[in-house]
């Protein structure tokens, strides 16, 4: 069962991890291994909590996405824009609907995840030079097909370890966006799509979250708000003036610490 202190720390954990470069997901796997909290319920908590964390994204851009939602009858920007939202939702959507069940199997577990994390560093180091070459710098330069790419990149966050955010943000990168613009689509993309998988969660783990983890669910939710509205506004004010290659690192040495840990014994992942 889910209790108080657990419900804490894994709050903290999404709110800071859900949105930068370095997997929410594959960190939610590794605290919950370390406190002993896994299983159907765990996981349906930790997309619950990802659930809240999409609403500090919606909250911090709420002027846009309410001018967006009151003029996309009229403005072709504003229709465009939900249209490439729709697209860049569809490939992680219907690629998820597939193979949940066997990644949630075979991938949710440390090994599997410091792998990603070891791969995806190396990945964002290699696509973080490519800011020279940026040509589009604005949400309303997007064009459709951009736009699906990058869902395709999205998906690779059905990959635990991998990170929604880093895919997004380094398909971006490698297709002429600049750094800021890569970070701000991830969040945008991240609307529907962890909305969508809240709902889908919810649904289907129903008798998971019982009464007795409603208040321990609440306060994780909460603080996982709190955490991810803090961490967005830092890492647009941080990508704006440097490079991903801190984030790269970080996941490297951790990724590669997971895995020698759990090769040695060291820690009981």
């Amino acid at each position: 069962m889910l209790d108080w202190f657990t419900a804490l720390v894994l709050g903290i954990v999404e709110g800071l991890t859900e949105f930068l470069p370095v997997s929410s997901t594959g960190h939610l796997i590794l605290a919950g291994a370390l406190l002993g909290y896994k299983g159907p319920q765990a996981v349906a908590v930790e997309i619950v909590i990802q659930g809240a964390a999409i609403l500090a994204v919606c909250w911090e851009y709420r002027a846009m996405l309410l001018r967006t939602a009151l003029t996309f009858t009229h403005e072709p920007s504003s229709r465009r824009f939900l249209i490439n939202l729709v697209l860049g939702f569809l490939p992680l959507a219907v690629l998820g609907l597939a193979f949940k069940d066997a990644i949630e199997e075979y991938l949710f577990h440390p090994v599997p995840v410091a792998t990603a994390l070891i791969v995806g560093g190396v990945l964002i180091l290699l696509v973080d030079r490519r800011e020279s070459s940026a040509s589009l710098k604005l949400a309303d330069d997007v064009p459709p097909a951009t736009a699906f790419r990058l869902g395709l990149w999205q998906s690779l966050a059905l990959f635990p370890g991998m990170s929604r955010s880093g895919a997004t943000i380094i398909g971006g990168v490698l297709m002429g966006m600049s750094r800021r613009l890569a970070t701000e689509y991830s969040f945008f993309l991240a609307i529907p799509t962890l909305l969508a998988a809240t709902a889908y969660k919810l649904i289907e783990a129903r008798d998971l979250l019982t009464v007795d983890t409603l208040g321990p669910l609440l306060l994780s939710a909460a603080v996982s708000f709190i955490t991810a509205l803090v961490a967005v506004r830092g890492f647009i004010r941080y990508v704006s003036s440097h490079s991903f290659a801190a984030f790269a690192w970080y996941r490297i040495v951790f990724g590669a610490f997971v895995l020698l840990s759990a090769t040695t014994g060291w820690i009981a992942w």
